[in-house]
C-alpha cells in the first residue's frame, strides 16, 4: 500500500479547515453540523474524522491558526529596528490576519472571531487556548513597548502591559466593528491612530 505524502495530508487538512471556516461563517457554530462540513469540504466522513473528532477540534484548530498568523506578523515587526510605530504596526498585523489563510477574506474572519469569543464564554475547552493566546499576545505587545522605550520613543517608566492591553483593545474593537457593521477599513484605523499620536498635550 503506497504511503501518503505529508504534503497530501497537509493539503487535506487545509481543505477541511477551509470548508469549516466557510460553514461557521455562513451559519454559525451551533447551526453547522459535521455533515455540513463534510459537504462543504467535498470529503467523506472517514477522511474528515481522520483529522478531527468533531466541531470543537475544528474550532480549536482555527483559533490556533489565527494566533499563529498574528504571532508571525509580530515577529516580522520585531525584526525591524526600531519597530514600526503603533499606527503602522497595528495596520500591518490586522492586514496580515484579515487577508491571511485563516481570514479567507476581510469579511469572513471578523465574523468568525465574534463567534469564537461568544463560544468560549460557554465552552471551557475552547476558552483555554483563547486565554493562552491572549496571554501570549500581551507578552508580544509588551516586548514591543519595551523596544519603543529602548529606542527613546516612549518614556522608560511607561507600563508596558497597560499599553499592550490598549493596543489589543483597538485591534479587537476594529474586528468587532467590521463584523457587526462591515464598513471598517484598516487604512481608517491607521489614519485615526496616527492622528491621535500627534495630539498635543497642553
Amino acid at each position: 500500500m503506497a504511503r501518503v505524502s505529508q504534503e497530501h495530508l497537509d493539503a487535506r487538512r487545509r481543505q477541511i479547515i477551509d470548508g469549516a471556516i466557510r460553514c461557521f461563517t455562513r451559519n454559525g457554530f451551533h447551526a453547522t453540523s459535521m455533515q455540513d462540513v463534510l459537504r462543504e469540504a467535498g470529503l467523506s466522513a472517514g477522511a474528515v474524522y481522520r483529522y478531527f473528532s468533531g466541531k470543537e477540534e475544528l474550532i480549536a484548530a482555527i483559533v490556533g491558526e489565527a494566533f499563529g498568523t498574528i504571532r508571525g506578523a509580530f515577529e516580522d515587526a520585531a525584526k525591524q529596528d526600531p519597530p514600526p510605530l503603533p499606527d503602522k504596526l497595528l495596520a500591518h498585523v490586522l492586514d496580515t490576519v484579515l487577508n491571511g489563510r485563516v481570514g479567507g477574506g476581510s469579511i469572513e474572519f471578523p465574523r468568525l472571531v465574534i463567534q469564537v469569543w461568544a463560544e468560549t464564554l460557554r465552552n471551557e475547552r475552547l476558552a483555554a487556548p483563547l486565554q493562552q493566546g491572549f496571554v501570549d499576545m500581551r507578552a508580544a505587545w509588551a516586548k514591543l513597548v519595551d523596544a519603543y522605550c529602548e529606542a527613546g520613543l516612549l518614556p522608560k517608566d511607561v507600563e508596558a502591559d497597560a499599553v499592550a492591553r490598549t493596543m489589543m483593545a483597538m485591534a479587537q474593537g476594529f474586528i468587532a466593528q467590521q463584523a457587526l457593521f462591515g464598513d471598517a477599513k484598516v487604512e481608517q484605523l491607521e489614519s485615526g491612530l496616527r492622528a491621535l499620536m500627534r495630539m498635543d498635550v497642553p
